[in-house]
């Protein structure tokens, strides 16, 4: 009886869950949300489920999903108590998966997993999403918020991302007519992006580097590490879409984990292989400090960071001098990093 009687009275806030913390987390996610809405879009946030249209204007449309996550890069953005732009990261990774196959993004949703939410945090992270669904055209129209007693520790959290695009059948971008002598865009990261800060916080922390204290040269300012670091990733939604009026993109490779190395080869056909020019771009100071203070030999680096090149563009000779001129017209750093060539024993041969 004795037992029985401790039992009463629990609650789901007693088990370590806040309902009315979530309750005011949704509204104060709603004009966020509403920031980002497309015309397409039916009802409002709170439903069982969102409901998008398919634009006008498509004679074949194709759906095209991708989802992703933030990766360890969200150790630093709790270390460092910034959380304001980790949620550009999280929709970047999804959204620029999608373009390299001529899609436009429609609509975003997100996962959010707590042990504990702290609201005020948890507004931050979705600010940044709505920040990253604006800078993409994209629609947030939805999520879920999980609190999670006992699974996370008390300041740990987790993202993921699921993204919908869509594009016309016919003009897909697939990679089959990429041949020996199209040429290779690099168009510019903003930084490490999202990928490889396992091998980061490695770095840091075998040698003893402060995040805060630590000073590096970024974007022609001087800056900590850590601010250098929590760069969110650049979304490419816009500049891409408005490169595919002016030229014929043959192929697109998003530079995430395993760096050039192993994305390009994704869209060259079987046929052929990337010629590729070390001293065609300038590296980013911050992947040199990396390499140095890890002692890590070029081909891991290229392997595992996007070494200042975040979208590989593949055009015909002909286009090569257009395409860099609509990039630099966009604002976007570009460089002509070499060229497709008939098959070799790698896909990617560094010159």
């Amino acid at each position: 009886m004795a037992e029985q009687d401790s039992n009463q009275g629990m609650t789901y806030a007693s088990a370590g869950v806040n309902i009315e913390a979530g309750n005011e987390l949704v509204d104060r996610i709603k004009p966020m949300a509403r920031s980002t809405m497309r015309p397409e879009v039916l009802g409002n946030l709170g439903g069982f489920g969102a409901l998008c249209a398919i634009p006008k204007g498509y004679e074949e449309p194709i759906l095209v999903s991708g989802t992703d996550g933030v990766g360890t890069k969200l150790k630093l953005a709790i270390e460092l108590n910034k959380h304001d732009t980790i949620g550009i990261d999280l929709v970047a990774m999804c959204v620029n998966d999608l373009l390299v196959s001529g899609a436009e993004p429609l609509f975003f949703l997100d996962y959010y997993a707590s042990g504990k939410l702290e609201v005020d945090q948890a507004a931050d992270i979705i600010s940044g999403i709505a920040e990253g669904c604006r800078q993409s055209g994209c629609a947030l129209v939805g999520g879920e918020t999980a609190e999670l007693p006992g699974l996370y520790a008390e300041k740990d959290y987790d993202l993921a991302g699921f993204c919908v695009g869509v594009a016309e059948k016919a003009k897909i971008i697939t990679g089959e007519t990429i041949k020996a002598g199209d040429q290779l865009i690099g168009i510019a990261s903003s930084g490490i992006h999202s990928n490889g800060y396992s091998l980061v916080r490695k770095v840091l922390s075998a040698n003893n580097i402060s995040l805060t204290e630590q000073k590096i040269e970024h974007k022609g300012q001087e800056v900590s590490i850590g601010e250098a670091l929590l760069e969110p990733t650049k979304i490419y939604a816009k500049a891409v879409k408005e490169l595919q009026t002016k030229v014929e993109v043959k192929g697109m490779a998003h530079i995430t984990g395993g760096g050039i190395t192993e994305n390009l080869p994704r869209v060259l056909p079987e046929n052929a292989s990337a010629e590729i020019r070390l001293d065609s771009w300038e590296k980013p100071a911050l992947f040199n400090f990396m390499q140095k203070h890890g002692n890590i030999a070029e081909p891991e680096m290229l392997k595992t960071f996007n070494m200042g090149i975040g979208m590989i563009v593949v055009v015909s000779a002909e286009q090569k001098d257009a395409a860099l001129a609509a990039l630099k017209e966009l604002g976007e750093t570009a460089y002509h990093l070499g060229q497709i060539i008939d098959q070799q024993e790698t896909a990617v041969v560094y010159k």
